[in-house]
């Protein structure tokens, strides 16, 4: 008896270790999202975990260690992990920095303070606007003799004297972070090499980075702060990536540990601790992935990024599956160059506090109630409303999160909005749709910043709404903005998760060349281009690519002469000569036409200018399969309708001066529904992580990936 039974668990011991999975983690403000792929038949697990603020890593390891419980597995199974943090970005936005030394050019020493002259959006006045203070001040300023010129030829030798007296100044302060940005090092890094080797030697324990190695290129005041940014947050971000991967050696040993990167791919643990300036909109880029993958596999090429948490609402454009890019982005008042997915975030998300300003008017976020103590609804019972408890009084949300994980108190979410109505002079329905409408404008013109301020007509585009509370406002978002239709995704709250399992390695490499396009040497380019790829290459082979495996992907940054700043365009692969070098220029004009519309195309006058050459070296991964189901064959919708529930919907779309009414309202569990059912509002679709309010006058209609439509019945 003993021996079958020892044959038996030893065949189910082999049958659960033969499964092979990757682990994609989300680290939100209030949630951690998981998604474990298994490799062989492509079938996904989700799960969540609440967020741990005071040390991200503990929720990090609650949600491996959960998703494996769910899956009946160890860590044997886990062939990858792929992570996406917020550590910078969060130690950017509260300013949590500790002092940072800054080594420059000898006569440069204000760089920094004169940074530019520009007045930020919405001042009318510029004797009104105050600069922001610098990330570095004056008085942890130190310059270093030594000149290069713009094409990287030595003017004046290094001061090594100069050099090691900063280094030694700033030992004896006990300065353990420096960035060195000298100039010109874009051209030539000889300088900045013989300051880090000094630096070395007289200060061993001091955190650099140095501008030749975080952002050749141009500019110099963005290439000083980008340095000194990546300088900043490269402890807590090496920190906090070891000891992840330390404590994830625990559960799966060895196991490769991916870190998601603002540019839309993901980098290696050991190598994201010398780039971590590149980790800093993580959550955001993977979520517009996962998005643009589910949305493009479901027949739709031009859509609109939704992704709500419970801190913000992050949104972005994706065109033919690919997600804008950008080097213009800033975190918080720091201007950063580096690629990153063209995100906007508006503090809009679940936990984003409902306030009165001073001439008394309502106000919503971008204070928010976070994790701890979050809504008021929730068990810990923060002290002020939130969008989160405007919903679940108007019965928009159930009275639970997580499938019943976390119960939500409606009785203190109600005390709190009468309280605050009682001050605005409104009812209770009033106050908490109040809250719901400032929110959604301010989600929508977050949408119009991605598309109508980038020369896009919205109504061209179909939302793709996720995150915890992305899909709540859909509706009314389609009201404001003109919208054929939403997609709400399966799982619509770990979709940023499941991006992380979508994405490829990815490094980029740049190197500033000034020529008008005319006098263009077709030879430098390529040889240039040479030289970008084979760096691109060598960081791939550490990475196990193999090179047949490995893909290059060139891009260009073009201007017309006299212009500030460039727009981005493709370069051919093959071989650069004259007339692929024009096919560049010819989409430069094209693409400076759809942003701004106007071109020089024909104008003699006007010359192009090419400014910045540059390449990413992708590494592809394999991505999960997404699988069409068959449309229901027995049964109908009514089979996933689990109750009702008392929710007011106002009716803006439809009679606006009726301020809508409290409607028994039918809840459907979304497991239940299957492809082709149709759900027509009101409605509420429930699921574990997300609920997707379905308002009177819409209908909400079930792909063959499981993925909701939601239209206007006008539509029809």
């Amino acid at each position: 008896m003993d021996v079958f039974r020892w044959k038996y668990l030893s065949a189910k011991l082999s049958v659960m270790t033969s499964r092979r999975v990757r682990i994609g983690i989300d680290t939100g403000g209030t949630f951690t999202d998981v998604v474990a792929v298994d490799e062989e038949s492509g079938a996904t697990t989700t799960t969540k975990t609440p967020s741990t603020p005071g040390n991200p890593a503990d929720g990090f390891l609650a949600g491996v260690q959960k998703v494996l419980d769910l899956m009946g597995l160890d860590g044997d199974a886990v062939t990858a992990v792929s992570h996406g943090t917020t550590v910078a970005t969060n130690q950017l936005l509260e300013g949590k920095l500790d002092r940072i030394g800054f080594i420059t050019t000898e006569g440069y020493a204000s760089v920094l303070e004169i940074a530019r002259q520009s007045v930020p959006d919405g001042y009318g006045n510029s004797y009104f606007w105050v600069k922001p203070p610098r990330i570095v001040p004056a008085d942890l300023v130190k310059t270093v003799g030594g000149r290069l010129d713009h094409t990287g030829a030595e003017v004046r030798p290094f001061d090594r004297d100069q050099a090691v007296a900063a280094a030694q100044f700033f030992k004896d302060a006990g300065i353990g972070c420096v960035g060195v940005c000298f100039l010109h090092a874009y051209a030539n890094d000889a300088h900045e090499r013989a300051m880090l080797e000094v630096l070395h030697e007289v200060h061993p324990d001091c955190v650099v980075s140095v501008s030749s190695g975080v952002l050749r290129e141009y500019r110099e005041y963005e290439r000083s702060v980008t340095t000194l940014v990546d300088a900043a947050v490269k402890p807590k971000v090496g920190a906090y990536v070891t000891s992840i991967r330390s404590r994830l050696d625990e559960i799966a040993p060895g196991v490769p540990f991916y870190v998601m990167k603002s540019n839309g791919g993901v980098l290696s643990a050991e190598e994201v601790v010398h780039q971590p300036i590149t980790t800093m909109l993580s959550g955001p880029a993977a979520g517009a992935l996962g998005a643009a993958l589910i949305a493009q596999t479901a027949g739709f090429d031009r859509i609109l990024t939704c992704d709500g948490g419970g801190t913000s609402t992050d949104v972005t454009v994706v065109i033919d599956g690919e997600p804008a890019l950008t080097t213009e982005g800033t975190v918080g008042a720091y201007p950063s160059k580096i690629p990153m997915i063209d995100v906007v975030t508006v503090g809009a998300g679940g936990g984003s506090i409902a306030w009165i300003a001073p001439e008394g008017t309502l106000k919503v976020g971008p204070k928010s109630a976070g994790a701890d103590p979050g809504p008021m609804c929730y068990p810990s019972r923060g002290p002020e409303p939130t969008v989160t408890d405007a919903h679940v009084v108007l019965g928009r949300i159930p009275p639970h999160l997580l499938g019943g994980e976390i119960p939500l108190s409606v009785e203190a979410a109600t005390g709190g909005l009468d309280t605050l109505g009682g001050e605005l002079g409104l009812s209770l329905e009033k106050t908490a749709t109040g809250i719901l409408e400032i929110s959604a404008w301010n989600q929508a013109n977050a949408l119009r910043q991605v598309t109508v301020a980038r020369g896009l007509d919205v109504r061209d585009f179909t939302l793709t709404t996720f995150g915890g509370s992305g899909s709540l406002l859909a509706c009314r978002l389609m009201d404001i903005l003109g919208l054929p239709r939403t997609l709400v995704p399966p799982n619509p709250g770990n979709v940023s998760a499941f991006g992380l399992l979508t994405v490829d390695v990815r490094n980029d490499y740049v190197q500033t060349m000034i020529a008008k396009h005319t006098a263009l040497d077709a030879g430098a380019v390529a040889s240039a281009y040479a030289e970008l790829e084979a760096r691109a290459g060598t960081a791939l082979d550490g990475e196990g690519f193999a090179r047949d495996d490995q893909r290059m992907q060139r891009t260009a940054d073009l201007r017309y002469v006299g212009q500030a700043f460039e727009v981005r365009v493709p370069v051919p692969d093959g071989e650069l000569d004259d007339a692929a070098l024009a096919t560049v220029a010819d989409a430069f004009h094209a693409a400076h036409h759809q942003l701004y519309g106007y071109d020089f195309r024909t104008d003699p006058r006007q010359a192009v200018e090419w400014v910045n050459l540059r390449v990413s070296g992708i590494g592809p991964i394999r991505r999960p399969d997404l699988v069409a189901r068959p449309d229901r064959t027995e049964g109908s919708v009514a089979d996933a309708v689990t109750g009702t529930r008392r929710v007011f919907f106002d009716a803006v779309s439809t009679a606006p001066s009726s301020g809508g009414d409290w409607v028994d309202t039918p809840l459907y569990a979304r497991t239940q529904l299957q492809p082709g059912d149709v759900v027509t509002g009101p409605a509420i679709v429930e699921e574990f992580g997300s609920t997707v309010p379905v308002h009177p006058g819409f209908r909400a209609t079930v792909d063959s990936y499981a993925n909701l439509l939601l239209t206007k019945e006008t539509s029809r």
